[in-house]
């Protein structure tokens, strides 16, 4: 399906209309996240920026899955002149996908919506509706199996916490709705607006969309035969500040470098550099969200060659340099 770059035909000072598509056992937070953001630009601007409406096949009373019950405002028409269409996930999910009418209406939107997006399993429904198909997308990590399953044309991606990918985002599960909510009032009004939320918000600015939904370190000790090598993961990560090579890793274990690199990989997952590396990183990014010690510092005590090296890793790790991540993270970020 043909990818959308067209914007609706709204005049610059007029507001976006931020639709939130709503179904019988949908999850409140779901929407309540992203509308409070929302919400909350508007006091930001001279005037306001957004219009947050709800919409649903039939207007009126639509039951949660937890907590009240919602008014909905309009109907699916209501979308023709949608600027950004929120499709939160829920219980109810899976009827909302099997109704035509709902898809169809989702479908139809990507012509004329400039963002289609997602919290949760309301990636499941932008699939059904083929908004998703030779896309990258991520739902929450415990359904990423399910939807790559069943929709073979997406690129399920199970570690970020939100994706964009053209004018479609999609998001994991209720808090980073928030997140996708800020990056969004990011790329339409600027750092500033989306600073002043998330601090109202009492949360951070923003987590990166590649962050991850949960800690790599604990999926590697979590994985089948990962005990063999607990008792030296624990060793490593209280001397983080060695080398640690191959060979003294496999000292350590009382192997061969050969048989313990063989042995690692297939208990582990992954190579002993790697799993050394995770360490590393995981308490670098403790030490910059904790405290006020300078990056060389951190870089020495991590056991990195240097504060470059520990750059150029954090970049890969999280695409942003130990500065940005501090900033958004840190103590006094």
């Amino acid at each position: 399906m043909a990818k959308n770059s067209n914007r609706p035909p709204f005049l610059p000072n007029e507001p976006r209309l931020v639709t939130f598509v709503v179904y019988d056992e949908y999850q409140p937070l779901d929407i309540a996240g992203p509308m409070q953001v929302f919400a909350l630009a508007n006091r930001e601007m001279s005037s306001p920026a957004y219009t947050l409406i709800t919409v649903s096949e039939v207007p009126g009373r639509v039951r949660a899955s937890a907590g009240p019950d919602i008014v909905v405002d309009a109907d699916l028409k209501t979308l023709d002149q949608a600027d950004t269409i929120v499709v939160p996930g829920g219980t109810g999910v899976e009827r909302a996908c099997a109704s035509r009418t709902l898809t169809s209406s989702i479908s139809g939107s990507q012509a004329t919506a400039r963002r289609l997006c997602s919290v949760c399993t309301g990636a499941f429904l932008l699939a059904a509706a083929g908004v998703l198909d030779d896309r990258r997308a991520t739902t929450h990590w415990e359904k990423c199996d399910a939807l790559r399953s069943r929709y073979p044309k997406i690129r399920v991606e199970e570690s970020p916490i939100f994706v964009n990918d053209g004018n479609v985002w999609t998001s994991a599960g209720v808090t980073a709705g928030i997140d996708m909510a800020l990056a969004l009032v990011e790329e339409d009004h600027g750092y500033r607006v989306a600073a002043s939320v998330a601090k109202k918000l009492v949360v951070y600015l923003r987590r990166p969309g590649g962050q991850a939904q949960f800690s790599e370190t604990l999926v590697m000790q979590e994985k089948a035969g990962a005990a063999e090598f607990s008792p030296l993961m624990a060793k490593v990560s209280a001397a983080l500040h060695k080398t640690w090579s191959v060979e003294e890793l496999a000292s350590a274990a009382g192997q061969t470098s050969r048989t313990f690199q063989r042995r690692f990989r297939l208990a582990m997952g992954c190579s002993p550099f790697v799993a050394v590396q995770e360490l590393r990183l995981s308490r670098a990014r403790i030490m910059l969200e904790t405290t006020t010690s300078g990056t060389a510092i951190i870089a020495d005590r991590c056991g990195f060659a240097s504060e470059e090296q520990m750059r150029r890793a954090f970049q890969r790790k999280f695409g942003l340099p130990p500065s940005a991540f501090r900033s958004f993270f840190g103590k006094h970020g």
